[in-house]
Order: structure tokens, then sequence, then C-alpha cells
């Protein structure tokens, strides 16, 4: 017992395990009730952001393995290993391999534009949230803008008609970008899921537990 203990190297620190699966699971609850417009999706939502928040910060300041220096690599690397993947000998990393270390950012950046045009729809739709109120001032001043415009010339219906085309056209961007960014989400899971496996089964490696107690093969 004492052997298979003394083979094994602590990799991922309990706030990057804390935050992986607590990501998995707020992610999935959010989007499976995008369409009901319930308070869980918006909840939810609003967790997503924050782990987004703390992972970038932890990835500066946490544990050696945590940090982006550690598995940043330049595409150079990122090319070697997947070449190395598909003849079934790349190279082993103890923490993130170049192709899941840029899978990560990846994930973030998806999740962060998932996570701020929710906000700006919820604003838009609801008149809450964060965005809400420059939502309002933004409308404040095209108002105001378009009370100058009265005063050199009137507006007729056409006129009246653009503006208000205009405004939904904008509101149909903000909904189509958060339902494109979190089903690009998904589709980068399924991704990082069979990179998980192909990668478990290559290194030898169960990546999954690794990930729920710590720990690596040695």
């Amino acid at each position: 017992m004492s052997n298979i203990k003394n083979s094994e190297i602590r990799v991922w620190d309990p706030m990057v395990r804390l935050f992986h699966w607590s990501l998995v699971l707020t992610f999935l609850i959010s989007y499976f009730t995008g369409d009901e417009e319930n308070l869980l999706h918006i909840y939810t939502g609003y967790a997503v952001l924050g782990l987004i928040v703390f992972r970038l910060l932890w990835g500066i300041i946490g544990s050696r393995h945590a940090r982006f220096s550690d598995f940043l690599y330049s595409p150079k690397k990122v090319i070697e290993y997947i070449k190395g993947l598909l003849s079934g000998k790349p190279q082993h990393y103890v923490g993130h391999n170049p192709a899941a270390g840029w899978m990560v950012i990846a994930l973030l950046i998806s999740l962060f534009v998932a996570s701020i045009s929710g906000l700006k729809v919820y604003a838009v739709e609801e008149g809450k949230g964060p965005l809400a109120g420059l939502t309002t001032e933004f409308s404040l001043i095209s108002s105001a803008n378009a009370d100058d415009d009265d005063d050199d010339k009137e507006h007729d219906e056409h006129g009246y008609n653009d503006e208000k085309g205009g405004e939904k056209e904008g509101d149909e961007f903000w909904e189509e970008l958060h339902e494109v960014s979190a089903n690009l989400t998904l589709l980068l899971i399924f991704l990082h899921v069979a990179g998980v496996i192909v990668s478990s089964k290559l290194h030898k490696e169960n990546l999954v537990k690794a990930m729920i107690t710590g720990r690596k093969n040695a």
C-alpha cells in the first residue's frame, strides 16, 4: 500500500478541483434551463461568471500546475503534442498538456462571452442585472439625441420604425451571441472529454480520477 502512495504525486490543488467540478455543474444547469428563463438559469449564469473570475486570478497566484505559466505552451509545442497524440506516442506532462492548456483558455473565453451576452439579454429584456444601468443610460442618451434631431427635422412614421427596428436587431444580436457561445462551449466540452479519454488511455492514467483526488502517478 505504501508503494502505491509513494508512486503518486499531488498535481491539482483543492481550489482547482473545486473550480473544475463547480463549473461543470453550474454550466450544465444553466445550459439546460436556458429555454425556461427561470431564476436558476440566471443564478447559475452569475456563478459561472464568478468562477471564471476566480480561475483567472488563481491562474496567476495559484499553485504551480494551476498557473497559466505552467501550461500555456507555444503553438509549436501544441503541434508537436498533437502529432505525438496521432502517432500514439505523445509526450507526457505532469500538469495540463499543451493541447489541454489552450483548451482551458478556449473554454474560459467562450464561457465569458456566454455570461456577458446573457447579462446583456437580461438587462435588455428584463431591465435587471448589473448591465441594466448601462442599458438605461444608453437609452437616455439615445433619447436625448433623438430630441436634438427633432429640432432640426420632424421624424416621420418610417423613421420611428427604423429606430425601433435597429433596437430589435441589437436585441437579437445579443440573444444570438448568447446562444452561439453557449453551444460552442458545449462543443468544446465534448472535445475536452474526448481528449481526456484518449490521453488517459495513451498515458495509462486516469485523468478524471486525478481531478477528483488531485493526484497522478509519478
